[in-house]
């Protein structure tokens, strides 16, 4: 498990496209883990500071609590509409919640947005990038520590 600046770093090219993807759309989707163990599936929104991938989300809301329980969770990017331009990405990790005056700085930081919310830093387990060119799809897969893994179908 990593942050997303040691993934920057160690992927960079890679980390470039799946920024591009969740920065094309401001609406993507979260899995969580239900109390039971099921999944549960929201739309939610990720921004990058200081090199940081965050979540934010309303105060209280059931993915905050979910994540709070178990920190476990997988974003998809939004492909956009009826497009595959840029990819599919994928990442799954640990959310780990940020609270006191980092908090504060980071709400403080999106005036527009809100004055309350719930924050947490998405820790990165593995990224996946599935692009298509022409007859060819190409899957990029990232896990800290190692080289990425390109697979061609």
């Amino acid at each position: 498990m990593t942050n997303w600046t040691t993934f920057a770093t160690e992927a960079p090219d890679l980390a470039r496209a799946v920024a591009a993807r969740f920065g094309a759309h401001k609406h993507h989707v979260l899995a969580t883990l239900r109390k039971d163990g099921s999944p549960r599936v929201s739309g939610t929104e990720v921004e990058f500071y200081e090199d940081s991938l965050l979540l934010g989300s309303m105060v209280g809301a059931r993915k905050v609590k979910d994540l709070r329980r178990d920190p476990r969770f997988s974003l998809h990017s939004n492909p956009g509409h009826h497009s595959m331009d840029g990819g599919d990405a994928k990442i799954t990790g640990l959310a780990r919640e940020i609270l006191g005056d980092r908090k504060k700085e980071i709400v403080n930081h999106y005036p527009g947005e809100t004055h309350e919310a719930d924050v947490f830093e998405l820790d990165v387990a593995e990224v996946v990038l599935t692009t298509v060119d022409g007859d060819h799809m190409y899957v990029d897969f990232w896990q800290p520590g190692k080289d990425v893994i390109r697979f061609t179908k």
